[in-house]
């Protein structure tokens, strides 16, 4: 069957009685009922005067609706799905810089951006959702009005489905547009890579304001007719409990989603025997290849890392599934766009050596939205640079190194973060790790480290015979039970002395003595996006030790919360 080049296209591959979207505690949505609700959708768009083109923000929880409001909006106008946990000063940020023609909330949703829309002008559009109704259904409150509509039609392939905003973390963040046909292949790209058929059914953890829960989960569970099971949001407490109700064939999530998952693993061993997982996969952040075994381990099914980004509809390489070669600590092969590795002059470079990765493809964006100077800098004769470091093998697999402005620069010395990271995880005591730039006066940069120990760990607050020092101020406590503080602000750093050396002693033995980190930090916990990247470019600036490289802010954006869209 070739591909569909669009959303109303893509949406006839399940039969009418098949399931498609299903939730916790609603009765399910067929495949038949889910064309229909498309239908409504976009007739009501259009009675409200949106049709082709218009831009139509979504804040909706995570669940079902927001899942078919997704698919439902992209078929006959352009999504933009929001974070609902933005303030009113980023939503009004977001609603002006899309140019959205309307919002759409819950009915009586208590939302910033209801406060944002009204101060813009933005129209909003209320769904009315009834629980005993099927997951996924929902109308427009109120009375349609009589705006007409300049492009009533469903969706073309060259039309823009999807619009979503870069990460801002060191400037301004910048639109996206997915055309039609980007994201349609993209989804036949990720049910091909892991052999997805009708039978199979997803788990939904990612939030559906990210591409990866957009793309990887919603789009390619209905590119193969299978269905889509959709709790509120990632919730480690409940997660295996949705094992057990919705049987999955597979879930897809970032690595701190594994890493909490994992931890609750043994207290939930019953529901780790039930399911029927076929395998797990994993993106958007690097996956620590000892987190990879330990998930192998614990579910006994394959776990495939992909490398993806929102400029790329989502993936661009997949580990394959058995029985080909799957290589842990890689991130696979090319899996939807063409995947290439040049130097800094854009010539291609062979298998083994280390450069930019660039890709092209019927996948890739045309191009950021009013951004011609990003767009020359991006572009470089046809392929996409994606700022990722990395290289190929002879076999065409995939190794990342790191983001190319992440890497710490140490009086000329380059380092990757990701390297320090894979080997701070191996010791016994640490459960994460983020590796960063810490300014140095003669060096310019130095290499520091941020670890979560694992519990029963010398952590701050528990228990533990190591000296606690807080930074800058000297011994606090010395041997026996700690009773310090936690640190529950990402800025109260603690470096219980005795671990941290026997840390360092640790990466010494591993790596070259220049990418040994010179200061770790031991944290209750480490900051994180909202869909769990670690803002490693900040790092240094929020433990107080000076403005981080490259460092913007944007206005509007809390300094409390990271409101970015990971790759």
């Amino acid at each position: 069957m070739p591909c569909p080049a669009h959303i109303p296209a893509l949406l006839q591959r399940g039969a009418d009685d098949d399931l498609a979207f299903s939730g916790p505690g609603r009765p399910d949505l067929t495949y038949g009922e889910l064309r229909r609700q498309v239908e409504r959708t976009v007739a009501g768009l259009n009675q409200r005067g949106i049709g082709r083109g218009d831009r139509v923000a979504i804040v909706l929880p995570n669940g079902p609706e927001m899942a078919s409001a997704f698919v439902s909006v992209a078929a006959g106008a352009t999504t933009a799905p929001l974070n609902p946990a933005y303030t009113e000063s980023e939503f009004a940020f977001y609603l002006q810089d899309l140019g959205a023609k309307a919002l759409i909330l819950a009915e009586g949703a208590n939302s910033p951006a209801r406060a944002a829309a009204a101060g813009l002008g933005v129209r909003v559009l209320e769904a009315h959702i009834l629980p005993d109704l099927p997951a996924g259904s929902f109308d427009f409150a109120g009375e349609p009005g009589k705006d007409t509509v300049e492009r009533p039609d469903p969706a073309e392939p060259d039309d823009v489905a999807l619009v979503l905003h870069t990460s801002g973390t060191t400037s301004r963040p910048k639109i996206v547009p997915l055309l039609q046909r980007n994201i349609c292949v993209a989804a036949r790209n990720i049910r091909n890579s892991l052999r997805l058929g009708p039978r199979d059914r997803c788990l939904n953890v990612m939030p559906l304001f990210h591409v990866h829960g957009l793309l990887a989960c919603v789009l390619s569970t209905l590119s193969a007719g299978a269905s889509l099971y959709c709790p509120p949001g990632f919730n480690a407490l409940k997660f295996f409990r949705w094992l057990d109700e919705c049987d999955p064939t597979w879930y897809s999530a970032v690595p701190t989603m594994h890493q909490a998952i994992l931890a609750r693993a043994n207290r939930n061993r019953e529901a780790v025997r039930r399911p029927k997982l076929r395998f797990i996969r994993s993106s958007s952040a690097p996956l620590p290849v000892r987190v990879a075994h330990e998930l192998e381990a614990t579910f006994g099914v394959p776990v495939v890392e992909a490398y993806a980004m929102t400029e790329a509809a989502h993936q661009i390489t997949c580990n394959p599934l058995p029985p080909a070669p799957r290589k842990v600590g890689t991130v696979g092969v090319a899996a939807g766009p063409e995947v290439s590795v040049v130097d800094e002059d854009g010539n291609h470079l062979d298998p083994g050596r280390t450069g930019e990765i660039v890709i092209r493809g019927p996948t890739v964006t045309p191009g950021y939205e009013h951004r011609p100077a990003a767009n020359e800098a991006a572009f470089t004769n046809g392929w996409f640079r994606t700022g990722d470091q990395g290289l190929r093998d002879e076999e065409g697999y995939v190794t990342i190194t790191g983001r190319l402005k992440e890497v710490i620069n140490r009086g000329g010395e380059k380092i990757s973060p990701r390297e320090v990271d894979e080997v701070l995880m191996d010791h016994p005591e640490v459960r994460q790790a983020v590796t960063f730039a810490v300014p140095h006066d003669q060096l310019g940069e130095e290499v520091g480290a941020a670890v979560v120990l694992r519990k029963g760990g010398a952590s701050p607050g528990g228990r533990g015979d190591a000296a606690v020092v807080r930074e800058g101020e000297g011994a606090l406590l010395r041997g026996g039970k700690s009773r310090a503080p936690a640190a529950t602000d990402p800025a109260m750093a603690w470096e219980p002395a005795v671990i941290v050396t026997e840390i360092r002693n640790f990466a010494a033995t591993r790596l070259a003595p220049f990418k040994v980190p010179r200061r770790v930090w031991v944290l209750d916990e480490i900051p994180r996006g909202p869909t769990g990247k670690v803002p490693r470019l900040t790092m240094a600036e929020r433990l107080g030790l000076g403005r981080s490289k490259g460092r913007r802010s944007q206005a509007g954006t809390r300094s409390a919360a990271v409101r970015t869209l990971p790759k």
